[in-house]
């Protein structure tokens, strides 16, 4: 069995991801999320869809991007 990098649950449906040079064991995708899915610089959410990006800056959303200064976002077309 494996053990979830962010609980410590030791699972025998444990699983891992590979994100670039990161590598994690989970045990759930919450785990999953809670560990590898990035945050939105300016209201801290987890992002699990696309997000939006400015510059190297990602937000969770045009909303939030344009909170911070960022221009020219959309969420939607």
């Amino acid at each position: 069995m494996a053990v979830c990098d962010t609980c410590g649950n030791d699972y025998d449906k444990a699983f891992t991801i590979t994100q670039g040079d990161r590598t994690g064991t989970f045990d759930s995708f919450e785990c999953a999320a809670h560990a590898m899915a990035p945050t939105c610089a300016h209201c801290g959410c987890r992002i699990l869809g696309h997000g939006v990006e400015a510059g190297e800056t990602v937000y969770c959303c045009a909303h939030c991007a344009q909170h911070s200064g960022a221009e020219g976002l959309t969420d939607r077309v």
